[in-house]
C-alpha cells in the first residue's frame, strides 16, 4: 500500500462518494426522465434565467460541446427555449420544465438529504457543511503548483 496522507485519503473518499452518489441520483431521476447533468443544467436555469449558453456552462460541470448538445436535447424535448437577443442567444425554462422541477426537486433534495441525515447528527452535519464550504472556498483560489 502506498504511504496516503490523510488529505489524499479523504479526496479518495470524496471521489467515491460523489461518483456513488451520481450513480445513484442518475437511476433516481430516471422516474422523472432526466439525468443527474440535465437536472443540474434544468436547475441553474431555473435559477439565472434568462441565460446565455455562456454563462450557463460556467455554472455546470459541463464542456462547452457538451452543454451544446444537451441544450439542443433539452431544446427538442420542450424543457428550454433559446430567444435570441441581439447578437445572443439567452436560454429559458418552459413550463413543461417548471412543472417537471416542481415534481422533482423536492425528491431529489429528499434523496440527496437522507445520504447525510440517515448516518450524521445535526451537529455533524453543520460540521461537515462548515468544513466542506472552507475547503471548496480555498479550491477555487488553488493555483497549480509550478512543474
Amino acid at each position: 500500500m502506498q504511504n496516503h496522507t490523510i488529505g489524499s485519503l479523504i479526496w479518495l473518499r470524496l471521489m467515491r462518494f460523489t461518483n456513488q452518489s451520481n450513480q445513484l441520483s442518475n437511476d433516481f431521476l430516471k422516474r422523472f426522465d432526466l439525468t443527474t447533468a440535465q437536472f443540474d443544467v434544468l436547475v441553474q436555469i431555473q435559477t439565472y434565467q434568462p441565460i446565455t449558453q455562456s454563462e450557463l456552462a460556467d455554472k455546470v460541470i459541463v464542456t462547452q460541446g457538451g452543454i451544446s448538445r444537451m441544450l439542443a436535447r433539452l431544446e427538442k424535448e420542450g424543457y428550454i427555449v433559446r430567444k435570441q437577443d441581439w447578437k445572443t442567444k439567452m436560454i429559458s425554462l418552459t413550463n413543461k420544465a417548471e412543472n417537471i422541477l416542481d415534481e422533482a426537486m423536492p425528491a431529489q433534495l429528499a434523496f440527496q438529504t437522507s445520504f447525510f441525515e440517515e448516518v450524521l447528527t445535526k451537529e455533524e452535519e453543520k460540521t461537515l457543511y462548515t468544513l466542506m464550504t472552507r475547503i471548496h472556498k480555498n479550491s477555487q483560489k488553488k493555483e497549480l503548483p509550478p512543474e
